[in-house]
């Protein structure tokens, strides 16, 4: 689960504003976009001195009324990560390890450990979970970038490039023309209801921690439902220490093993 992924604007406000703004300057190459978006994103060596990189907040876990729960997310390179929510004083957890993932979701009632299915494991190895920026070493990572149009998003002028990643999946991504900083990505399609629906994901709130500059609101919104999911960091850590053993297979305690497996 990356954090990967904030309510918009109020409609009727965007749609005015939408409606009197001019689309991005078509002038830019796609190599200035890219140099461009870096540079506001803190520069690359700062972002290649980040070794590993620790985001704590609150994410909406939906319902009526919706819950805020507190999450922390570990990211160490490459790939490594750990994702924990906790719920009523229960702490779900997501660990990947750069090769394999597990999960643990108590809150489910799924008091075990569960390997990541081939889908799972494909997204988390894909070049844009990585910590870096979507842009960032696009070319060392195999990402091919083209400039897909001009648009606007809540009330942003942007270029939209079309990202094809190195196993062939595309994602569209929206660059704000004034700031240079991403507004919008496509996700991970999601499969709900038995059909599957496109995912958005809007980042906004930027600010710098530690020389890298970071949107401290995500917002997933997922085509065809009303709700949207937004994630809130309160805390940023750049190169905090990090064992690798908590990268590794969760270990169940002995009184989750009990509840996993009743007598």
């Amino acid at each position: 689960m990356k954090p990967i992924i904030i309510r918009a604007a109020c409609l009727a406000t965007l749609a005015a504003t939408v409606g009197s703004v001019s689309a991005a300057p078509a002038n830019m190459s796609v190599e200035q976009i890219i140099e461009r978006n870096i540079a506001a994103r803190g520069g690359l060596p700062a972002w290649h001195d980040a070794k590993t990189l620790v985001m704590a907040g609150d994410i909406d876990a939906g319902g009526k009324p919706n819950h805020a729960l507190p999450y922390i997310l570990k990211e160490k390179r490459p790939h490594k990560s750990r994702l924990e929510i906790v719920f009523k004083d229960q702490t779900s957890t997501q660990v990947f390890d750069g090769a394999q993932g597990w999960k643990v979701r108590p809150f489910l009632n799924r008091n075990e450990v569960e390997a990541y299915t081939p889908a799972e494991t494909k997204a988390a190895t894909a070049a844009e979970q990585d910590l870096d920026p979507p842009l960032m070493d696009h070319a060392a990572k195999g990402t091919q970038v083209k400039l897909a149009g001009t648009d606007v998003i809540e009330g942003h002028p942007a270029y939209k490039l079309l990202l094809t990643l190195k196993g062939g999946t595309k994602r569209n991504l929206w660059i704000d023309s004034g700031s240079f900083l991403e507004l919008k990505m496509e996700g991970e399609p999601r499969k709900m209801d038995g059909k599957m629906h496109n995912v958005a994901v809007y980042f906004r709130d930027y600010k710098s921690e530690h020389g890298l500059n970071v949107p401290h609101t995500q917002e997933t919104s997922v085509e065809g439902y009303k709700q949207s999911y937004k994630m809130t960091i309160t805390r940023v850590a750049v190169n905090e220490p990090i064992d690798d053993g908590l990268f590794q297979k969760p270990q169940l305690t002995a009184q989750s093993a009990a509840v996993a497996k009743p007598k």
